[in-house]
């Protein structure tokens, strides 16, 4: 079932899935692991996400990739789907251990390009990155995508 990729797609909680819902937050949680859900907690989902039964009962969002509607779709979106597919989640840490380290690289390539101008187009190019993922890390907190690990909440 795609309930728990539908929820994280409109950065909701649990919680937060469950008071929309009306049903209790074990109960999301058990249709998030996999157990079989009753039609009448289908029902409130489907009329949460605006979706029908159907498609609440995926496995898997499935995009027909012959269709005008993938053709349209710019490259870096059809990127994006394929990192999806790869199951690779952005991480707060690791954006921000990247930011650091391309700060610091960036300011000593800076430094050696007193001597060298490869060094001083180096470093530009470093401080640029830099400050990319600080922009990525801006986005990530506004927007709620980081990934930390699976969800914890207790029952």
């Amino acid at each position: 079932m795609i309930l728990k990729q539908m929820r994280l797609s409109r950065h909701l909680s649990q919680e937060q899935l469950a008071d929309m819902s009306g049903l209790n937050v074990r109960t999301i949680q058990r249709i998030e692991s996999g157990h079989k859900a009753s039609v009448e907690s289908l029902k409130c989902l489907a009329a949460v996400f605006e979706v029908n039964l159907s498609t609440l009962n995926q496995e898997k969002f499935m995009i027909d990739k012959s269709t005008d509607n993938w053709k349209e779709l710019p490259l870096w979106l059809k990127c994006w789907f394929f990192f999806n597919f790869m199951d690779v989640r952005p991480n707060r840490k690791v954006a921000k251990r990247i930011e650091i380290v391309s700060h610091v690289t960036g300011f000593g390539f800076c430094c050696l390009g007193l001597v060298s101008e490869a060094a001083l187009a180096g470093g530009l190019i470093m401080l640029a990155t830099a400050y990319l993922f600080y922009c990525l890390g801006w986005q990530g907190d506004r927007y709620g995508i980081w990934y930390d690990g699976p969800e914890t909440t207790s029952a």
